[in-house]
């Protein structure tokens, strides 16, 4: 069995692997495989194949963890991270194993990688935007993700070489409008909330105007998002922030596409984040085709 070698990988526990794995094969099947049946336990072969040119290629450990569950083995033709293509259809690993096991295994392993790939791909097409322009700062994901799908989400982006943006609420502390409404005013956020994290997390707030930005670095956040300001009002905010507290970092988010992502760019901004980086993404197409056992010739 080849695992395809990325950086990203190393950072997936074994364990959570292997819970993940199990998860999803008892959520597709959680009784009998009338199917099985069917096919028996022969050895077969069959061809991953990918059908979306020049797609990137990510959540080979997840895939080959599926089928490692179900006794089967996979040997890439890609590595993790690679650019798989460019022909209309594109042969990227080859998954053996007995026909029932590989069968069992094939909607769960295909679900992951369509929608990891699918990510990575957008993720190094905004990168590759950020860098054309020579842009200094960080593409970034959010926490709109897939329920009970987060980490092969996050890991997607590390592999599209974005920032995943915290993982989770645990991951750094982000206060929202929601906060600061119910906390009375910014500075009482700030305040409250750096009272429990400490110095080991960072503080963001989320900020409607240049002022309330200014309260929040003056209470001593550490990031400021300025949400939902068109181009040109984002640049003249960033502007004043940076001037006033230079160690302050600036994200841009609220609105922001692959389409328009160009014009958010600024040498006062550090992080431009944008939801559809998860929501709406498109996949990328795979299917996996058993090969048929060559018919032996009469003589």
């Amino acid at each position: 069995m080849t695992m395809p070698s990325h950086k990203a990988a190393h950072c997936i526990p074994p364990h959570a692997l292997t819970r993940l794995a199990r998860e999803w094969l008892a959520e597709d099947t959680p009784n009998f495989d009338p199917a099985g049946a069917c096919v028996g336990s022969q050895e077969v072969e069959a061809r991953l194949l990918c059908k979306t040119p020049h797609s990137i290629l990510a959540g080979s450990p997840f895939f080959t963890a599926v089928f490692t569950e179900v006794g089967c083995t996979v040997d890439w033709v890609y590595q993790e991270g690679e650019e798989i293509g460019p022909g209309a259809i594109t042969l990227t690993a080859i998954v053996k194993g007995p026909a029932r096991c590989l069968l069992l295994g094939e909607r769960s392993a295909l679900n992951c990688l369509a929608r990891a790939s699918g990510i990575a791909t957008r993720c190094s097409q905004l990168q590759a935007a950020a860098a054309e322009r020579g842009w200094h700062g960080e593409v970034a994901g959010t926490r709109k993700t897939t329920p009970g799908f987060r980490l092969v989400e996050k890991y997607a982006m590390l592999v599209g070489s974005v920032s995943m943006h915290r993982q989770d609420l645990s991951g750094m502390v982000m206060l929202k409008d929601n906060h600061v409404w119910a906390s009375g005013s910014i500075t009482q956020a700030v305040r409250e909330a750096r009272s429990v994290c400490g110095f080991s997390s960072k503080v963001e707030v989320e900020c409607q105007s240049a002022d309330e930005g200014r309260e929040a670095a003056a209470a001593g956040a550490d990031i400021v998002m300025l949400d939902n300001f068109q181009p040109q009002e984002l640049h003249v905010a960033a502007h004043v922030l940076k001037e006033e507290f230079p160690a302050l970092l600036i994200e841009a988010s609220g609105g922001v596409t692959p389409e328009n992502l160009a014009v958010y760019f600024s040498p006062h901004v550090d992080i431009i984040s944008l939801g559809c980086i998860t929501q709406g993404c498109p996949v990328v197409d795979f299917s996996l085709k058993v090969q048929k056992p060559a018919t032996p010739q009469a003589f």
